[in-house]
């Protein structure tokens, strides 16, 4: 068998993702894409690479933006939190529907729901083939879930995280709006860093560079995009440890 790129994986998926093109604020999850999203995860988990998911909230309630407005920044943070456990089983039920062993943990205490995080059994559902979905951020605020992300791949020794966006990679500028912006087909930790290129916050990078785990950046949007990041293909855009070019 040829052996597999990457031994361990973690995903990270924005609330928003879940959207799809739904605006409607009824709408917070796109069935469709949803279930496309179960499937990719499905194929991508048989392939024997172990796979973890942290899901922001972002489709159903932001704190930070409350918080502008002048909602508590602490409660916004908390109750952004709770949207990501919905999230969070929301996809797990999506899973197991198409047959796939699915286990949620979150950093705060919901135990009619959920598992807390205890980090040996994360790594032992994980050596079980079961996918495991890590809700509720850190359990602190003023951290994002892409934060949460970051610390859950060092925790777990990911070999790779992948965040899962709109774009299909690191850009210059907002692709949407500046039809010049570049593509990053590679970079550096440094380099996204000191170009300020918004790739995550820079708590995140911070965690993944000084831990060497490297970033794959791609767009969730395009079918079969988990499975060939998993086969070791090239897409989207790679974000590595290392000194600045």
């Amino acid at each position: 068998m040829t052996p597999l790129p990457y031994r361990r994986m973690l995903l990270k998926l924005s609330g928003e993702a879940l959207l799809g093109s739904r605006s409607g604020v009824q709408e917070t999850i796109d069935p469709v894409l949803l279930a496309r999203l179960a499937d990719e995860i499905r194929a991508t988990a048989a392939t024997g690479v172990q796979l973890a998911l942290v899901i922001g909230g972002g489709n159903i309630f932001r704190g930070a933006a409350l918080a502008a407005r002048g909602m508590d920044r602490v409660t916004g943070d908390y109750m952004g939190m709770l949207a990501t456990i919905m999230n969070a089983l929301v996809m797990q039920d999506a899973l197991e529907r198409v047959g796939v062993a699915t286990r949620v943990m979150s950093a705060l205490k919901v135990n009619a729901l959920c598992e807390d995080f205890i980090r040996r059994r994360a790594l032992r559902h994980l050596e079980k083939g079961r996918v495991t979905i890590f809700a509720a951020g850190t359990g602190n605020p003023f951290f994002t879930t892409d934060s949460a992300a970051s610390l859950r791949a060092v925790e777990i020794e990911a070999d790779l995280l992948v965040k899962a966006t709109k774009v299909d990679g690191v850009y210059s500028d907002d692709p949407v709006t500046n039809p010049a912006a570049r593509l990053y087909k590679r970079l550096t930790y440094d380099q996204a860093i000191s170009e300020r290129l918004r790739v995550m916050d820079t708590t995140a990078l911070i965690l993944c560079r000084d831990n060497g785990i490297p970033l794959r950046v791609m767009n969730i949007y395009e079918p079969g995009a988990l499975i060939r990041v998993a086969a070791g293909e090239d897409i989207g855009s790679l974000v590595e440890p290392g000194n600045e070019p």
